[in-house]
């Protein structure tokens, strides 16, 4: 899980709107879910890497497999927010990534989403494509690899 100990080395900024809240102006929980996928589509931009188009061409697609979100504090209309977003571990075939919603660097959300690269017909496991794990294994650090 996403936390204060833990190094993040992308972070995208993002403008809380009004149909991201409820009627108090706080951002509906289930938004933070929303936030995490923007937070993954940037993180692979900046690596270079074209969601969904790179993962299809190499013959297979993401699938989440868990996800989880722990709320800390709220998010309000207007107010900027970070998306801090990593890729935690990368197994054979699974990526973990972790993030973090902060507003002036309180985090207001922590979260996790594991996928899975699979064959998107037969829905079968395949292993992460190489120019993939070479852009993200050039880019973080890990404690421990698969």
């Amino acid at each position: 899980m996403a936390g204060a100990d833990t190094i993040f080395r992308f972070s995208h900024p993002l403008r809380v709107r009004w149909a991201e809240c409820d009627l108090q102006g706080i951002v509906f929980f289930g938004r933070y879910y929303e936030y995490f996928d923007i937070g993954m589509t940037e993180y692979l931009r900046a690596l270079g890497v074209a969601y969904p188009r790179d993962f299809l061409a190499a013959g297979g697609d993401l699938f989440i497999k868990h996800s989880e979100c722990d709320h800390q504090g709220s998010a309000r209309f207007d107010e900027i927010i970070d998306i801090d977003t990593r890729i935690a571990r990368l197994g054979r075939s699974s990526i973990v990534f972790e993030f973090r919603v902060a507003r002036a660097g309180e985090a207001l959300a922590n979260g996790q989403i594991v996928y899975v690269f699979a064959d998107p017909e037969a829905r079968t496991t395949l292993a992460l494509p190489a120019d993939f794990r070479a852009a993200v294994e050039s880019f973080e650090t890990f404690d421990d690899k698969e």
